[in-house]
């Protein structure tokens, strides 16, 4: 049952009401209860009835089990996000030296929208690709600050 009560419990319960109330006043509360579950029920029943008309006969074709939120894994969400987008198809890593400078406009019609799941993968696929040929990965050096000019200092971090 729920909040941990059994039905012997309720049954504890439900004999201590009846000798409190007395056999005079029983039938009467007993009464007024069973109209409250009836009056529950038909509560429940109209509920059910409004929504199918608000939402449409859609609602029962619906696969509830599907809308449950224990079946969500975090990891199988993000990995199909990021498959999402079809990747552009991968370019050959041409020499550095021989490489031509490309337009804005070629560039643009073959690579992903920046931001985008495609293009996250395409950076992350070609910084593996370098890593793995031997290249260095480009990176930024660190600037370095004079004793004049102290570095950037952020109090919210702290």
């Amino acid at each position: 049952m729920f909040f941990g009560i059994t039905i012997e419990k309720l049954l504890v319960i439900g004999v201590i009401a009846a000798l409190l109330v007395g056999p005079e006043r029983l039938p009467r509360y007993a009464e007024t209860f069973a109209h409250l579950v009836k009056r529950a029920g038909d509560y429940l029943r109209g509920a059910k009835d409004r929504m199918r008309e608000e939402v449409g006969p859609e609602i029962d074709e619906l696969d509830w089990r599907k809308l449950d939120p224990r079946q969500y894994d975090p990891r199988r969400i993000i990995r199909d996000a990021l498959l999402d987008d079809t990747p552009a198809a991968p370019r050959q890593a041409a020499p550095v030296a021989a490489a031509e400078p490309a337009t804005a406009e070629s560039a643009s019609s073959t690579a992903p929208a920046a931001g985008s799941a495609a293009a996250l993968l395409a950076t992350a696929t070609a910084m593996n690709t370098a890593s793995a040929a031997g290249e260095a990965a480009p990176s930024k050096a660190p600037r370095t600050f004079s004793a004049e000019e102290l570095p950037p200092y952020d109090s919210e971090a702290t």
